[in-house]
């Protein structure tokens, strides 16, 4: 394992390989990129960071946020071939946006609780940056449910929150009771918009519960695949391959999975 106090050092070989690759002598191919083209790679390396970080395998995790960085560095380059901004200058900004948003760690407030730490970031942040709403500045690209999060938790520090995960449970059925009736009057317009309610209430149920709503549904996801692929196997052991098997008979092996 290398020194720690050496990341500094191995980040600036990074940079260095990525304006050789992007040099007169490159590689042919990263000579070709734009911002465009690595914004795709750059999420697909994040996602995969947080498969590895989810299923613990700190090897991989390594290697993927390795990955994750470089994406950084090469975004930065554009911008540094242009004259815009260079990667030193992103550093700069975060580091000193961390010693500011940090008073009781860097300065000589003091924070009671976590909970205070999140309201007085988010406090801070729309002081920053001057904005009107606590909502301005979600990502029209994030994943929905994980937009849903930040926008409970931007409520929650505005002081609007439910006191509970048993509270915003409450809402979850009030919400769910709502889409029943739409789906009762058959009113497509109408069952979009309930079905979009009990969405953003169950991601505050999670927030609630401090889990990540994204998180929970893409296990869930894995978790309905890994059945079904048995569901698969089960049919086909028993000669019934896709639709041969009626639902009674693919209920009772998914039962028996579950089990």
């Amino acid at each position: 394992m290398i020194d720690a106090h050496k990341a500094g050092e191995k980040f600036r070989e990074l940079v260095d390989i990525l304006a050789a690759l992007r040099g007169p002598q490159g590689c042919p191919w990263d000579r070709e990129q734009n911002e465009a083209s690595i914004a795709d790679y750059f999420l697909e390396e994040v996602y995969e960071a947080l498969d590895a970080l989810r299923e613990g395998d700190r090897e991989a995790l390594a290697e993927e946020l390795g990955d994750v960085l470089m994406e950084v560095v090469f975004l930065a380059r554009f911008a540094e071939e242009k004259g815009e901004f260079t990667v030193a200058d992103a550093l700069d900004g975060i580091n000193r946006k961390m010693v500011r948003r940090h008073p009781h760690v860097f300065g000589g407030e003091k924070a009671e609780s976590a909970e205070r730490v999140l309201d007085a970031w988010v406090r801070r942040k729309k002081e920053e940056k001057g904005r009107s709403s606590y909502f301005e500045g979600i990502s029209s690209h994030a994943p929905a449910l994980l937009a849903a999060l930040q926008i409970g938790n931007r409520a929650a520090a505005f002081g609007f929150d439910w006191p509970s995960a048993a509270e915003a449970m409450k809402k979850a059925h009030e919400e769910l009771g709502e889409l029943e009736e739409a789906m009762g009057a058959d009113d497509p317009a109408r069952i979009e918009e309930e079905l979009g309610d009990c969405f953003v209430a169950l991601a505050n149920v999670a927030r609630k519960l401090k889990m990540n709503p994204e998180f929970a549904l893409r296990r869930g996801n894995a978790k309905f695949i890994r059945r079904f692929t048995e569901l698969e196997a089960a049919l086909a052991a028993e000669g019934k391959g896709p639709g041969r098997a009626t639902l009674e008979d693919m209920e009772a092996v998914w039962e028996r999975i579950k089990t």
